[in-house]
């Protein structure tokens, strides 16, 4: 018998999908997250509340990525 996925828990506050959230129990996925200091700066100025793991990954790429010349 295979295991059923957690059920979701919690909305996204960025993109309004929905997500397991862990924190309570201590086991979260974004625990794992390598974000900057600038950006877990902004990040918790900007929410009040959890973001998933695609938000959470596609604004870490984003922050990384270097500029275009003339953008």
């Amino acid at each position: 018998m295979s295991e059923a996925a957690p059920s979701p828990n919690a909305a996204c506050p960025r993109c309004g999908g929905s997500f397991r959230c862990g924190v309570a129990d201590k086991v979260c996925d974004c625990f794992g997250a390598q974000l900057n200091d600038a950006l877990r700066q902004q990040l918790a100025a900007q929410y009040s509340s959890c973001l998933c793991m695609s938000c959470l990954t596609e604004l870490r790429l984003a922050a990384v990525k270097p500029v275009p010349p003339g953008a």
